[in-house]
């Protein structure tokens, strides 16, 4: 084994080199390697996600959600500036269909006014002028929202670790935590061998099991959800300028089908939230044998099943037949036809689930003396990740004092 090395990461998205650059920025010369399974950067969840940087405006007063989302969406489009990363800050409209979503929407402008997020409520004729494709008795215009792509932001931070003198290791799949007074030792499937005097795990997809690997005791369990994706043709990329939302559903834990203009041009349409049979395999219709027992042998996935029953047949029914798919876009987009419809890759969601079927929906830390593992970020965590990264630094530079 090599010398103890400071801090050693696991997990190569964004949230991990966020605490990465973090803890150098804080501790320069501090040592500290970065580890990640994959042969590059942001392979999972940083870069198959909808490249939307939020405001903050769905999440409960007060919460850490809520808090670092606002500071991360600043931070975020800070941090692009200095990198010369492009973003959009086209900002999104919260579209109401029917009278209950009317309501929803002026609890949501509530939450907004408590979150300190800049509003703009606008009546049915005020949207169609806005967004002529657009259909709704009203919107709530979102102006800070913008879109970037992650995996450059993830890339940019990596830039910055090496030049602060880090080491980014890739390809190495960690098979081993053995945690003792001293150091904890962290070994890979090829054998080789890491001490580190305080770790981070930020495996996202794979938290739970690198947790049990390390003892940490958790009542949480991954389920992943895949997020299916389609985007509009070249030809349509004008039918919106704004992100395009429904109203959500306070009682569903996802945001609902909406349309995206991405950084790059591209119109993207989705997601929506079917149970995955793979944790890291993106193909429609891709079954990992072990992902699939890890949650049907857990008592809380049953629990979420029944609970949710009649939402996961529809996301089913959408999953298997575009038509559905459409017939949700369509709510606040007539003008969309089937034929719109590309196929785009799909992601997948890293969703903590606690034993008695609570899914969990802010961040989830378990910590020991030496190491701590995120073991659930979930949306909006990209647009966190530099305010999650400080936390997290914070917490480990404060138990190496």
């Amino acid at each position: 084994m090599a010398m103890t090395l400071d801090y050693c990461v696991v997990g190569g998205g964004i949230v991990g080199m966020a605490t990465a650059m973090s803890i150098l920025k804080e501790r320069p010369g501090a040592s500290l390697v970065v580890l990640e399974k994959e042969a590059e950067l942001a392979r999972h969840q940083t870069g198959h996600n909808s490249g939307v940087i939020h405001s903050g405006i769905y999440y409960a007063p007060g919460s850490l959600k809520a808090e670092l989302c606002k500071k991360g969406a600043q931070a975020t489009k800070d941090f692009c500036q200095e990198h010369r990363i492009p973003v959009t800050v086209q900002g999104k409209l919260l579209v109401a269909t029917g009278p209950e979503d009317a309501k929803r929407m002026t609890d949501l402008e509530e939450r907004a006014r408590r979150n300190r997020i800049e509003t703009v409520r606008l009546s049915g004729a005020e949207l169609r002028e806005l967004e002529p494709h657009v259909s709704g008795v009203g919107a709530l215009l979102v102006p800070a929202t913008g879109s970037v792509d992650y995996t450059r932001v993830c890339e940019a931070m990596a830039d910055v670790v090496r030049a602060a003198g880090g080491q980014i290791e890739s390809g190495i799949e960690v098979t081993g935590i053995a945690e003792t007074a001293a150091a904890v030792a962290i070994t890979a499937r090829d054998s080789r061998t890491w001490s580190a005097r305080q770790l981070v795990v930020c495996a996202g997809l794979q938290a739970d099991r690198l947790a049990r690997m390390a003892g940490v005791a958790s009542d949480a369990r991954i389920v992943p959800f895949r997020g299916e994706y389609y985007r509009l043709p070249e030809s349509r990329r004008d039918i919106v300028r704004h992100l395009i939302y429904p109203i959500p559903d306070p009682n569903l834990p996802f945001l609902g089908v909406h349309l995206t203009p991405m950084v790059d041009g591209r119109i993207t349409v989705g997601p929506n939230a079917v149970l995955g049979l793979a944790r890291e395999k993106y193909r429609k219709w891709s079954v990992d044998a072990r992902d699939v027992g890890d949650f049907l042998s857990f008592p809380g996935f049953w629990r979420v099943a029944a609970n949710n029953l009649r939402t996961g047949l529809l996301e089913m029914r959408n999953s298997l037949f575009k038509r559905g798919f459409l017939a949700a876009a369509r709510r606040y987009c007539p003008d969309l036809r089937l034929a719109d419809l590309l196929p785009e890759e799909a992601g997948i969601r890293a969703q903590a689930v606690l034993r008695d079927g609570t899914l969990v929906h802010d961040f989830l830390f378990a910590e020991s003396e030496r190491a701590l593992h995120v073991l659930n970020a979930p949306s909006p965590a990209a647009t966190s990740a530099i305010p999650i990264g400080e936390m997290i630094a914070g917490r480990c530079i404060a138990r190496a004092s």
